[in-house]
């Protein structure tokens, strides 16, 4: 027993590196030539000879320095990655290949009706940069990459636009759009495509919600202009309060005030000018004129006796 189970450790463990290890069994198989693969390059060296020379403008293909070619020899993909950049030969009737274009694409984001997080609906769009960085897998991994990245894009903007507040979305602009880069970079991974950059163009709010944000920022900009204005009242206040209080301190600095009040009127070429008496001049004329005032306020029945006398005719009695 103990034997057949030594015996048998051996088996189950190169059957787990068989299991473990499909990229060695694919690549095996690929790189194995069958007999009607043979037949047909033999078949095609043939064909290529015999039309010399006009064969070679058939075989011998271009790439540009921006470009990589895919070959496919019968449908399996040639070993040796992709050609290019330069000249590449390929065997006529049993080789195609594909051109793709390293350079960076950048395509337009259609404008989307997202529902924020804060049940607001906008409509953005946005701007997507991009790359091939592997030519075999956007030739082999996916149909049509270009078209791929494009409905990628869009949903993923849908998707990470409606966790976020209009608030969020109006002043944090550049990272929702470096979260929507990393998020499609990491989902075009295995296509061969790196996402380079993503910008958010426009962001789109209904007119009555603009109208709303209108008055609230006016509303918001009055409140702070009163504040302001209080506040400057105050350290005007404050100021003309020490003012007042070293010209107490010196009645000469009252009167340097008043010169100076009158030079700066004079230098307007103003036919009027009003000249401010001091306080203490017309002090004691106002006590005057109260005192006067008190005085006749104190005495009107005498007045009024005599005038009724002066007014009398002579005989009448006057109670």
């Amino acid at each position: 027993m103990t034997a057949q189970a030594n015996s048998a450790e051996p088996q189950t463990s190169r059957t787990v590196m068989i299991e473990t290890n499909p990229a060695v069994k694919i690549s095996s198989e690929a790189d194995s030539i069958g007999c009607v693969e043979v037949l047909a390059t033999v078949c095609s060296t043939i064909l290529m000879v015999l039309t010399l020379p006009i064969s070679i403008f058939l075989c011998f293909k271009v790439v540009q320095e921006y470009e990589r070619a895919v070959i496919f020899r019968l449908g399996r993909l040639r070993s040796g990655g992709a050609r290019g950049p330069g000249v590449f030969f390929v065997l006529p009737c049993i080789d195609n290949y594909c051109k793709v274009d390293l350079r960076t694409v950048s395509f337009d984001v259609p404008p989307q009706e997202v529902l924020t997080r804060d049940s607001v609906t906008v409509s953005v769009d946005a701007v997507v940069y991009y790359r091939i960085r592997d030519p075999l897998n956007a030739v082999v991994q996916v149909a049509n990459y270009s078209h791929s990245t494009r409905l990628l894009a869009a949903t993923t903007l849908r998707n990470v636009l409606g966790t976020r507040n209009l608030s969020e979305l109006l002043t944090e602009r550049e990272a929702i759009s470096h979260s929507m880069q990393v998020t499609l970079d990491e989902a075009t991974d295995p296509w061969g495509v790196q996402v380079e950059r993503v910008e958010i163009k426009d962001v789109s709010l209904p007119d009555s919600l603009q109208r709303s944000m209108a008055a609230e920022a006016e509303a918001a900009r009055e409140a702070r202009a009163k504040v302001i204005a209080a506040e400057g009242e105050m350290k005007s206040s404050r100021a003309l309060k020490e003012a007042s209080d070293i010209m107490c301190e010196s009645p000469a600095a009252l009167q340097l005030r008043y010169l100076q009040t009158l030079s700066s009127i004079a230098g307007e070429k103003n036919s009027t000018i009003v000249f401010p008496l001091p306080i203490e001049l017309i002090g004691p004329l106002m006590n005057i004129t109260s005192s006067i005032t008190s005085k006749m306020a104190a005495t009107p029945s005498s007045t009024a006796t005599t005038t009724a006398v002066a007014d009398s005719r002579p005989g009448e009695v006057i109670d």
